[in-house]
């Protein structure tokens, strides 16, 4: 049975979606079967993987809304290994239309139910806040990971995103727990961002993960593409970073995996570009 981790942060700016797509994309590129679960509704999840949101028929909406099978709203990624249920503008207004469903909390938990020994991870970009579709996506999640940036003010707000995390584990998920802190936007070069890792180690202690993800302007610049870092540059920082943590993730995940292939010569130089 795969493991479902929502990627969540109230506060924008944290680089919550960069690392949705990028650790997904990454999981993907060592050979573990990865679904990628847009339930934002700015979309960035499903545009940074090539699909424009105009062009697609039904999405995550049509699953949460109005009863679709999850498994009919799958699409296909430039990466073997990789799918998504994209988002859609729409979904904007769907708290309020779900507002009087009995269970509204357990929507996308029952919705992809089915769907979990279909791949190794499930990966769920929630949006910037913390209203029912993310309550939603926490309820239906084993862990949720946190991307925290290496900017004044990181640990604003957290309080309450762990507050909130505390009440889904005790009335609706009492399984759910934090996969970890991923530092994002680092800067080696400034002391803000050694100090601010310094502080965020200081609060989480060992729940952050080894790997910190550098600003890097080729990251920054893939999703104007379209594509994921790991496709638009394979050998930027970017990548390999997310690389790295796609392999911490796998690594305290290993027991889900009777065959950890992922730690072999051959996988850690794994190509993107590979036929599936």
């Amino acid at each position: 049975m795969g493991k479902v981790i929502s990627i969540a942060n109230q506060k924008g700016g944290v680089g919550k979606t960069t690392t949705a797509i990028n650790l997904a994309a990454s999981l993907a590129a060592v050979e573990h079967t990865t679904l990628l679960i847009d339930i934002d509704p700015q979309s960035n999840s499903t545009s940074g993987t090539g699909f424009e949101y105009k062009a697609i028929d039904n999405s995550i909406y049509q699953v949460m809304v109005e009863g679709f099978k999850a498994r009919d709203t799958v699409m296909k990624t430039e990466i073997p290994y990789l799918d998504i249920i994209p988002s859609h503008i729409n979904l904007v207004g769907a708290e309020i239309e779900m507002i009087d469903r009995p269970n509204r909390e357990k929507i996308l938990r029952s919705a992809i139910s089915g769907m979990r020994d279909d791949y190794d991870f499930i990966i769920i970009d929630c949006p910037p806040s913390l209203g029912l579709l993310t309550i939603n996506a926490l309820t239906a999640s084993d862990s949720v990971l946190i991307p925290v940036q290496c900017e004044y003010f990181a640990l604003e707000g957290l309080g309450q995103l762990l507050n909130t995390i505390k009440i889904v584990r005790q009335h609706m998920n009492n399984n759910l727990i934090i996969e970890g802190v991923v530092l994002t936007m680092y800067d080696i070069r400034t002391r803000l961002s050694n100090q601010v890792a310094d502080e965020v180690k200081r609060y989480f202690d060992d729940r952050v993960f080894e790997t910190v993800i550098s600003r890097n302007v080729r990251l920054a610049e893939a999703p104007s593409f379209g594509k994921p870092v790991l496709l638009y540059d394979s050998v930027s920082i970017g990548s390999k970073n997310y690389l790295a943590l796609a392999r911490e993730i796998v690594t305290r995940n290993k027991k889900l995996f009777k065959n950890s292939s992922v730690f072999t010569d051959k996988s850690k130089e794994a190509s993107v570009n590979r036929e599936p």
